[in-house]
């Protein structure tokens, strides 16, 4: 089945993860996507060496591309870098901040060029006001945004332990592309996008900011658990498996108490009743389910949460993930080995069993330059 993408030549001047994410669901979706990189490559191609010996950032984010070494000093590359710009539809590019401008491939040049062209500039906190200029990476931002402040426990805030703002980003940016091109049809005119690292969690963060403004509230950190709502956490069955439950209404509360506490008649206590009393007594009511969960070994009390239809998970690890029965694969190939990880989000008819494979640095380098000679 041909990518809804096909016939789509993206540019993508990129590094790191926020960029190259936006440009992987292109390729993933059909798009011809062609990876500049420097000469040396990407540095994230160094970040570790976990998968057959290769960066598992760079294996996993670049899937399906070609790539291409330029030197934009060299005005012979830059030169073929404007010919392959002006037959694309989209240009993404997440350097320095400026940098693009100065190496004379500026959007908004580019998009004068080519009408038709969508151009993505990813930066870390935006084209305008006091830090445009300020460089970013994914663990600053998620301080500056205030996500680390809301994240970790009471003792103290904490990273999200993957790269969320730049995953964040990518996947903004990869949406409004999709955007762009429906517009496009319509008008048949590109559009300018610009997505910054600090946008994009400030928008995460926006029920936090509107408790704030307009209540006073300073969201807590509650490590598992929830400010709002009780019982939900983590507790400890017999055999010390840990389990998160998550009581969303009084209805399941009631359930919850006949079918897996043991506590009929508890969901009618006025302590205990409505979610706000709950919560305001919230170590007692974690205290009567931890002694619960404590006296039942975690198969039973799996089943018994199933058949009180009582949302829970286990706390798993990430082998518990890679081994999970739920989980979806897809494999991709590089040049020592294929690679199977999970498979993308969204599921469809015909979705692939199999995606591009990951280029070496310049692999595609004199391919790329004898099909846009001058």
């Amino acid at each position: 089945m041909p990518g809804a993408l096909e016939g789509l030549l993206v540019i993508s001047v990129e590094q790191a993860v926020a960029a190259p994410y936006c440009a992987a669901r292109l390729a993933d979706a059909g798009a011809r996507v062609i990876k500049i990189e420097r000469p040396e490559g990407d540095f994230a191609r160094a970040y570790d060496a976990y998968v057959h010996g290769q960066s598992s950032y760079f294996v996993w984010l670049n899937r399906g591309k070609q790539s291409v070494t330029l030197d934009f000093k060299d005005k012979d590359d830059l030169a073929l870098l404007h010919r392959m710009i002006a037959k694309a539809d989209v240009l993404i590019q997440n350097l320095a901040p400026g940098a693009a401008e100065r190496a004379g491939f500026g959007s908004a040049a580019m998009r004068a060029k080519n009408k038709r062209l969508i151009t993505v500039d990813i930066s870390g906190y935006g084209e305008h006001g006091p830090y445009r200029n300020r460089r970013a990476y994914d663990l600053l931002v998620q301080a500056e945004s205030g996500l680390a402040s809301i994240t970790g426990t009471a003792e103290g805030p904490g990273r999200v332990g993957i790269s969320a703002t730049d995953i964040g980003t990518g996947m903004f940016a990869h949406a409004a592309v999709l955007e762009a091109l429906l517009a496009r049809q319509k008008t048949g005119e590109g559009r300018a996008i610009a997505v910054s690292l600090f946008s994009a969690m400030a928008e995460w963060m926006t029920v936090p900011v509107l408790a704030k403004d307009y209540s006073d509230y300073n969201w807590p950190r509650l490590g598992l658990t929830h400010p709002f709502i009780a019982p939900y956490g983590v507790y400890q069955t017999a055999d010390k498996v840990p389990v998160l439950i998550s009581i969303q209404n009084d209805r399941e509360f009631e359930r919850l108490c006949h079918g897996v506490l043991d506590r009929p008649g508890l969901e009618k206590d006025p302590d205990y009743a409505t979610n706000k009393a709950r919560n305001s007594r919230r170590d007692d009511t974690n205290a009567i389910v931890q002694k619960s969960f404590g006296g039942q070994t975690f198969a039973d009390l799996a089943a018994r949460l199933d058949a009180a239809q009582i949302a829970w998970a286990r706390v798993s690890s990430v082998d518990d993930l890679s081994t999970h029965p739920q989980l979806r694969r897809v494999v991709f190939g590089t040049t020592v080995g294929d690679v199977s990880m999970p498979a993308l989000a969204a599921s469809w008819n015909g979705e692939p069993e199999r995606l591009g494979d990951v280029p070496t640095v310049g692999q595609h380098s004199e391919q790329v330059r004898r099909e846009f000679a001058a």
